[in-house]
């Protein structure tokens, strides 16, 4: 059975679209993007698509291309569009889907709705945590927030040097998953992201839910 896992972090700038690309290259998935604001010639699909290698992956347009970066709310009032996770529809495919957000759980899409509401209950979504002061409470208030609305975590991934206090007591008071840590490395490549994929596919590989 095919699953879609989805991307969140507990901010923005930490790892999501590295994340992505090691997970897509792990289960050779399809990658989307629902909603890119600013950086369109250079965008997370055109990242992802430089560091998959595998030959089934498909990369699908996003539903929005917004020319300012910011949150989706202000960068589709700059652009006079009007976004509604209603609307937005998922790509059709047969492959396992990676869907990446944009920032963090909570950015606003429009007055009413967040990326949380382009999350479906069958999703598993995949919490990228990395370390600054503050980041307990944002990854403790992400894990939260989506068990408030019902939707499962499936594992939290660390992004970044590691910190054993930290990543011990967000372990603890989560009772998540932790699917292992993305290095600092000097930089990321297609060998690097096959490396990570290959030590990763173990947990990720979609299995029926017990």
């Amino acid at each position: 059975m095919n699953q879609t896992y989805f991307i969140t972090g507990i901010s923005t700038e930490v790892g999501k679209t590295v994340v992505a690309a090691i997970i897509t290259e792990a289960l050779q998935a399809d990658y989307w993007k629902p909603i890119q604001a600013g950086e369109l010639d250079n965008s997370d699909t055109h990242k992802v698509q430089r560091l998959v290698s595998n030959p089934e992956s498909k990369f699908h347009p996003s539903a929005h291309d917004l020319v300012t970066p910011m949150s989706p709310h202000g960068a589709a009032k700059i652009d006079g569009v009007a976004i509604s996770a209603k609307k937005i529809k998922r790509p059709k495919t047969g492959n396992n889907l990676v869907i990446e957000g944009a920032g963090g759980l909570l950015v606003p899409l429009n007055d009413t709705e967040t990326i949380a509401d382009l999350i479906q209950k069958e999703d598993r979504v995949i919490v990228v945590s990395r370390h600054y002061l503050g980041s307990i409470n944002h990854t403790l208030l992400t894990v939260e927030a989506l068990k408030s609305r019902k939707l499962k975590t499936f594992g939290i991934l660390f992004s970044g040097a590691e910190n054993p206090s930290t990543e011990s007591i967000i372990a603890k008071m989560t009772n998540v998953p932790i699917l292992g840590r993305i290095e600092e490395e000097p930089y990321f490549d297609t060998n690097v992201v096959k490396e990570y994929a290959n030590n990763l596919f173990p947990v990720l590989s979609p299995k029926d839910e017990k």
